[in-house]
C-alpha cells in the first residue's frame, strides 16, 4: 500500500475510535442525569434495564475501540515499513503509544464509571 492509502486507513480508524466513544459517553452522562432525577428510586426492573443498556453499550463501545486501535497499530506497522515517510506519516508512527490509551485506558475508565453508577443505582 502507498503512504496515502495508509494515511486514509489511519483517518478511518481514528473516526471509528471517536464514534465508538459517543454512545457510551452519552449514556453514562444521561444515567447521571437520570439518577439526579430519581432513577435510583425507580423499580428494580427499571434499574436493571438501565444497567443492561449501559453494559451493552459499554461492551460494544470498548470492542469497537479496541478493534479500531488494533487497525491503527497495523497501519502504523505498515507506515514504519515504508522507506521514506512524509511528516504526516512520521507523526502517525510517533503516536503508536497513544493508541494503547484508546485500547486500554478508555475502556478501563468506562468500567470504573459503570461501577460508580452501579453503586448509585443499587446501594
Amino acid at each position: 500500500m502507498t503512504e496515502n492509502e495508509l494515511i486514509a486507513l489511519w483517518t478511518r480508524a481514528r473516526w471509528h475510535i471517536i464514534l465508538s466513544q459517543l454512545a457510551p459517553t452519552f449514556l453514562l452522562a444521561a444515567t447521571v442525569w437520570l439518577l439526579l432525577e430519581g432513577l435510583g428510586e425507580a423499580p428494580l426492573a427499571v434499574r436493571l434495564a438501565a444497567t443492561g443498556i449501559l453494559l451493552a453499550s459499554g461492551v460494544l463501545g470498548a470492542t469497537a475501540q479496541f478493534s479500531a486501535g488494533q487497525e491503527a497499530l497495523a497501519v502504523i506497522d505498515d507506515l514504519r515499513a515504508l522507506p521514506a515517510a512524509s511528516a504526516v506519516g512520521r507523526r502517525i508512527v510517533a503516536s503508536a503509544r497513544g493508541v494503547d490509551i484508546v485500547r486500554f485506558v478508555g475502556p478501563a475508565i468506562f468500567v470504573l464509571t459503570f461501577a460508580a453508577l452501579l453503586a448509585a443505582l443499587y446501594l
